[in-house]
């Protein structure tokens, strides 16, 4: 089967947030599978900066836009033990700038670069020698492909037999822009409808590939669902509803070769299930040092590794942080960079606890690792989470999640109780109402568990035996991409 995945970031050429991780990962995963995978995404002034080995491949062609008209240059890279063809479109207009997306505030002609990347990649695809079987979108950047394949290239031999498939990351970000934006696609304005890409009076990209793609997926079971009903679809939750029977949910994998604690690099001393309190005494240590503390605190660690945003529950460990830090039950770290408020806050809980929380402002992956090996209780307290990756990396490293029942952390996390534990099943500690006072109950029940210590090196036993790698994920998407080839295309709502 051939796959043309389409993203707007993927590891290791260009990042912002967990779907580059995922394009980046998927494609491998398919490969191994028996899949002929080309990954094809924006040549980011940040791509060519990474040293990766770039190479020209002479194919160049214009793109309509409106009443202009960009040149696509294509280029090629083939990384190290790696089979998947990549292939980048370039164009120093829209992709020769210092970010992705834009700074401080979005570009404000993020419409005009993606509509030029999307028309640009279907164009590439139809330049193909062999026919494409799937082509697998991902999010806004490229929600008018499926559009475009429907009503601009369905008859091209390439990809008169393609379906189109859709993940959905986050419905949050939808690719809403204003309606004369409608010129540059090249559609009639006929399509400009609530049925099709009208939605209050903007063009919606997210929703145009909700209408048109074959298949939709996102990214946990969970998820899928709550998209289907308000707030969780940000407004799209009839279109999403109506399409319930195509729309699927799938756990996203993780690169199970870069968070390994047996072969980390960026940890001092290796670990398995058979050493893992010796591995993670040593993480603390040099976690220790690392803070600016002579030795490592003794009591239990509590982590916290992510974006400070709302939506991450930053706020309830903030006023758990009020009530709790001079308790003397734990030591918190929080590494992080997001909203300025909450990072002042956090700021200034640390300086008024400095022997009981550690907070660094900004990312730094060494400190990522060294973290989740060091700590014993990781926080996710989000008010949404589509998928979540942090708590499959804790898994990992033998450290026990504490998380709000939501989105994909309802799928991953199987709370602790007698019957769980005693049953295999269980791997973190579960709260339901998005309050501190619920985030404070279940880290209390977790550092109870913690006193019974071999109750807690079963538990600890247990999540680092689960399997959350890509290869599961991809086997997923291999079968709806069988289901999406051999069913009819899905039809498309008819405008009255």
């Amino acid at each position: 089967m051939r796959v043309f995945q389409l993203t707007s970031e993927a590891t290791p050429f260009a990042k912002t947030g967990g779907l580059a991780d995922v394009a980046g990962a998927l494609p491998g995963a398919l490969e191994r599978l028996g899949c002929e995978v080309t990954l094809v995404l924006p040549a980011y002034r940040e791509v060519f900066a990474r040293g990766l080995p770039i190479e020209p491949t002479g194919l160049r062609f214009p793109v309509t836009l409106g009443s202009r008209i960009h040149e696509a240059t294509i280029f090629s890279c083939q990384l190290p033990q790696a089979a998947s063809r990549i292939l980048l479109i370039g164009n120093d207009h829209c992709f020769d700038r210092d970010s992705l997306y834009g700074g401080g505030e979005d570009f404000a002609d993020n419409a005009e670069r993606f509509i030029f990347f999307s028309r640009a990649a279907l164009e590439l695809a139809a330049r193909q020698p062999e026919p494409v079987d799937i082509i697998h979108c991902h999010d806004w950047q490229t929600g008018l492909v499926p559009a475009y394949h429907k009503l601009l290239y369905q008859e091209e031999p390439t990809l008169s037999r393609a379906r189109t498939v859709l993940t959905i990351h986050n419905m949050a970000y939808q690719g809403r822009f204003w309606h004369w934006d409608m010129l540059l696609t090249g559609f009639h304005w006929r399509h400009f409808h609530w049925k099709q890409l009208e939605f209050y009076g903007q063009l919606n990209m997210l929703k145009a590939g909700i209408v048109f793609a074959d298949k939709l997926t996102t990214v946990s079971p969970t998820y899928a669902q709550e998209i289907q009903a308000a707030p969780g679809g940000c407004g799209l939750e009839e279109v999403l509803a109506g399409r319930a029977d195509d729309l699927s949910g799938i756990v996203n994998g993780i690169d199970t070769d870069t968070w390994n604690p047996c072969t980390d690099p960026h940890i001092p001393r290796h670990y398995g299930a058979e050493d893992v309190a010796d591995g993670k005494y040593t993480a603390r240590v040099a976690l220790a040092a690392r803070l600016g503390h002579a030795a490592p605190d003794e009591r239990p660690l509590v982590a916290f590794v992510g974006r400070l945003a709302e939506q991450k529950g930053v706020r309830l460990i903030l006023e758990m942080l009020g009530r709790m830090a001079g308790s003397g039950l734990a030591h918190v770290v929080i590494l992080g960079t997001g909203d300025p408020v909450l990072e002042e806050s956090l700021k200034t809980v640390a300086a008024a606890h400095p022997d009981a929380v550690d907070v660094v402002i900004g990312f730094d992956e060494t400190l990522a690792h060294l973290i989740q090996a060091a700590a014993d209780i990781l926080l996710m307290p989000s008010q949404y989470e589509p998928c979540g990756l942090a708590q499959l990396y804790a898994f990992r490293y033998g450290t026990i999640p504490v998380v709000r029942a939501t989105g994909g952390l309802v799928d991953t996390v199987v709370n602790v109780t007698d019957q769980t534990l005693d049953a295999g099943t269980a791997s973190g500690f579960v709260f339901d109402e998005f309050t501190s006072a619920a985030l404070e109950e279940a880290v209390r029940r977790a550092l109870a568990a913690m006193q019974d210590q071999a109750r807690w090196a079963r538990l600890v036993g247990q999540v680092m035996a689960q399997d959350w790698s890509w290869e599961t994920s991809a086997r997923h998407y291999l079968d709806l991409y069988a289901q999406a080839a051999a069913a009819s295309p899905a039809a498309v709502p008819a405008i009255d």
